[in-house]
């Protein structure tokens, strides 16, 4: 969501781009060290990982990839005026639910 590339997060947190990689797609685990360190580089609490976990695990996987792909397209978009209006279509739409 912060446009963040991998190898650019690798970078910020000390590791190499194949690692940050393989944090990501769950291959390898991050320790407690590791996951202050990102969420300190990201700007978020700890418990921001965590965030959401009380739900029903079915949810998650599912409701995370809708999100993911939102944000990497959300990036993608080069307009400053498309994403403004993407933004303000969401904020629309939310305040409808």
């Amino acid at each position: 969501m912060l446009g963040l590339t991998q190898q650019h997060l690798a970078n910020l947190i000390g590791v190499t781009y194949q690692q940050a990689h393989k944090y990501e797609r769950g291959t390898n685990r991050v320790s407690a060290g590791r996951l202050y360190e990102i969420a300190e580089v990201l700007g978020v609490d700890v418990s921001y990982f965590y965030d959401g976990m009380e739900e029903s695990e079915s949810a998650i996987p599912a409701r995370q990839r809708v999100c993911l792909d939102l944000a990497r397209n959300f990036t993608r978009i080069t307009n400053e005026r498309h994403q403004n209006a993407v933004s303000q279509l969401c904020r629309t739409l939310a305040d409808e639910a």
